[in-house]
């Protein structure tokens, strides 16, 4: 079988690759009094040189010379000068065999290094198995194991002994989570997992093809669709936590490269590792489908209230001409009643002479009209897409699992209120609902003299969980994007385990008493700063006076030559009602 070449042909070249510019070298090769006391021992320039080849090889990049080791011409020049011998020299270096082995068990010796062995092999192989439990990725495999060799001051072989050492480690770790994953699977569990296999009846398409299509609009069926999807992975009823015991970036590599074939080539993997990669596409594809139903109530909500902001608009344009004509109707009939006030004439028969009582009773139903909520504020408008929500809202707040940390808690225990009204099928709010989520815009819609607003108070806390769950202060378990933040940082018990042996990799003081005060007395520092500066008015871009502080705009940091391209964008703005702007 054929190594699995970890590497491309630029890493390969590169991970022990001799450097070649002039300050490299001299930061990588200079000799040292002892080095040369030691080099001036050899007899003969050919030998001095290729020992001190040797010694540089050995501490950077670390490897041993070979018969087919080729050393760049700019190091052979700068230590050969240092030698005061000539380069040519290189070429009789080595004509015995003996003669460059024996130096390097010297230098070996010299620089406290061992050379490497079966038993470097092995140890190096478990190292690696610890790094490839957490990625595949070839290019950090080898240089863990590169440093690795030279913490123990081990020559490095060549790169392909270090390669075919990853890839063996790598190989041990894939089985290593092949039996992690497949260890928590019953039969009853393999059994569904080869399901997503089969072609569903009366379908092309497989299982785990349905399950993984993406969702085609934004609409409430799009939604359904995909809660039915949702609702089908936890039927599989696995065991979900044990996706935990593998690294991330391994579970989700796996995850990729099950997505990536089709499920024939799936069915011919061997079963650890058939089941294993379709267990790690089951965890993925579910936090994918929840994001997805997150991400679709998101922008339903955004269109809906788009779509009312754009029909306020429509009305409030429609409606000019109309205002235009109440306003000269209503000139006129200030003129008349004006000119019967001085003249001691019956004010209403200047109405009925002026305008008119029909054409006034008209012109005050069409201010009503007017200055009805709808035109004042465009989100009473939404209630003409409350049947749109209910056709997907009940499932999509039943199917998703809800938490909240307490600047949301209120916002939840609505939501959960709606929950139950959707399930006992009731359909007023009582009184004691929650409240405080409700913003001061909301209040004229939701508070009516007769109690809640049934579909105003769904459809603020819908709008408001959409902020939520945006803003992270309300989450989801089993959701990617949108989950716990503890859940980004390291275990409680993990955490003590690392800072009680001393390596918790912070740039901090050991304890944050120290390192508070500390930034605390620097904020202090540049406070001071700051108003010496001010006293003195040599604060850059600021004014201080009696009134105030007043600060200099920014100025634009957009080049000249981009601001006609800017120019020949479509002109944008909120009124225009645009979806895109």
């Amino acid at each position: 079988m054929a190594l699995r070449s970890l590497l491309t042909a630029a890493e390969r070249s590169q991970i022990l690759a001799i450097p070649t510019r002039a300050e490299d070298i001299a930061a990588h090769y200079t000799l040292s009094e002892a080095d040369i006391s030691l080099i001036r021992q050899r007899r003969g320039d050919a030998n001095r040189l290729g020992f001190a080849i040797q010694l540089g090889l050995l501490r950077h990049p670390g490897i041993a010379l070979a018969e087919d080791t080729e050393v760049a011409p700019e190091l052979l020049s700068w230590l050969a000068s240092r030698l005061a011998v000539s380069p040519d020299a290189w070429t009789d270096y080595g004509e015995r065999e003996e003669t460059r082995q024996e130096h390097g068990r010297e230098i070996r010796a010299y620089l406290g290094m061992s050379a490497f062995g079966i038993a470097d092999f092995r140890q190096l192989v478990e190292h690696v198995g610890n790094v490839a439990a957490q990625t595949d990725k070839g290019l950090l495999l080898v240089e863990s194991a590169r440093d690795f060799l030279r913490t123990r001051r081990v020559a490095l072989p060549g790169v392909s002994v270090i390669e075919r050492a990853c890839a063996q480690a790598l190989t041990k770790a894939n089985r290593n989570i092949y039996a992690t994953l497949g260890g928590h699977l019953s039969v009853e569990h393999q059994k569904h997992l080869d399901g997503l296999l089969l072609r569903r009846p009366e379908s092309s398409s497989t299982q785990i093809g349905w399950l993984r299509q993406a969702p085609l609009r934004a609409n409430a069926r799009s939604m359904n669709e995909h809660i039915d999807r949702l609702t089908a992975w936890r039927a599989l009823d696995l065991p979900w936590a044990a996706g935990r015991l593998v690294h991330r970036n391994r579970l989700l590599k796996l995850a990729r490269e099950g997505a990536a074939m089709t499920a024939a080539d799936l069915a011919r993997f061997e079963p650890a590792r058939r089941y294993a990669t379709l267990f790690a596409v089951a965890v993925e594809s579910m936090a994918t489908v929840t994001d997805e139903i997150i991400e679709l109530h998101d922008r339903i909500i955004g269109r809906l209230i788009r779509t009312a902001q754009n029909k306020q608009n429509q009305d409030t344009l429609a409606s000019r001409s109309t205002v235009t004509a109440m306003m000269r109707m209503h000139s006129r009939l200030g003129d008349a009643l004006f000119a019967a006030k001085e003249n001691g004439e019956d004010p209403f028969a200047a109405i009925e002479t002026a305008i008119g009582w029909e054409s006034l009773a008209t012109s005050i139903a069409q201010a009503k009209e007017l200055t009805r909520p709808a035109f004042e504020d465009h989100l009473a408008l939404v209630s003409a897409h409350f049947t749109t929500l209910r056709r997907y809202t009940p499932a999509f707040l039943g199917v998703l699992d809800l938490h909240a940390a307490p600047a949301a808690q209120d916002l939840l225990a609505a939501i959960n209120l709606i929950r139950a009204l959707n399930t006992n099928g009731a359909r007023r709010i009582p009184e004691d609902a929650p409240t405080s989520f409700i913003r001061p815009r909301w209040k004229p819609l939701v508070f009516t003299d007769d109690g809640f607003h049934r579909g105003f108070y769904e459809f603020c806390a819908l709008a408001e969980l959409k902020n939520a769950l945006r803003s992270g202060d309300m989450w989801v378990a089993g959701s990617r994007q949108f989950r716990d933040f503890d859940d980004y940082l390291v275990a409680g018990d993990d955490y003590t385990g690392i800072k009680n042996s001393g390596k918790l990799p912070l740039i901090t003081t050991d304890g944050s008493i120290q390192y508070l005060e500390g930034r605390l007395a620097l904020l202090q520092k540049r406070l001071q700063e700051v108003n010496n500066l001010a006293a003195r008015d040599e604060l850059p871009g600021v004014l201080v006076t009696e009134k105030g502080v007043k600060i200099t705009p920014l100025e634009t940091i957009v080049p000249a030559h981009a601001q006609p391209l800017i120019d020949q964008q479509a002109p944008c703005s909120r009124e225009s009602g645009s979806p895109t702007c």
